[in-house]
């Protein structure tokens, strides 16, 4: 299972096996070991690769049938607060623009403060 989730969510992000090889610091030839099931990266290479696929490790080792992406808040476009072009949430409930604010603040200076 874990070599299909891979495989499928490399494709999602358009990327090729070298490239997310390079974002790994492996081989593109050992990412193809382990899209074809003949090999598993250890532990921390599961963990590395459910955090920039943005997925649990147990959605990766098919553990989880459900992709944890739909959980997890975009902040790709927080800077832009005050704009109408996106609409964040959270378990389904809109974020208030306050709380999007101490959001932002955080992510860029690294503190908080009410």
């Amino acid at each position: 299972m874990f070599n299909i989730r891979l495989k499928e969510l490399r494709h999602e992000k358009g990327l090729t096996q070298d490239e997310l090889g390079k974002i790994l610091n492996v081989s593109g030839k050992t990412i193809g070991t382990w899209e074809r099931d003949s090999r598993q990266p250890n532990i921390e290479t599961i963990n590395e690769l459910a955090d920039f696929f943005g997925v649990t490790a147990d959605y990766l080792l098919g553990r989880d049938e459900q992709n944890d992406k739909g959980n997890n808040i975009d902040l790709s476009g927080i800077s832009k607060l005050g704009t109408e072009e996106k609409i964040f949430s959270y378990e389904g409930k809109e974020i208030p623009k306050k709380d999007l604010e101490l959001i932002r603040r955080i992510l860029e200076t690294g503190e908080y403060d009410e």
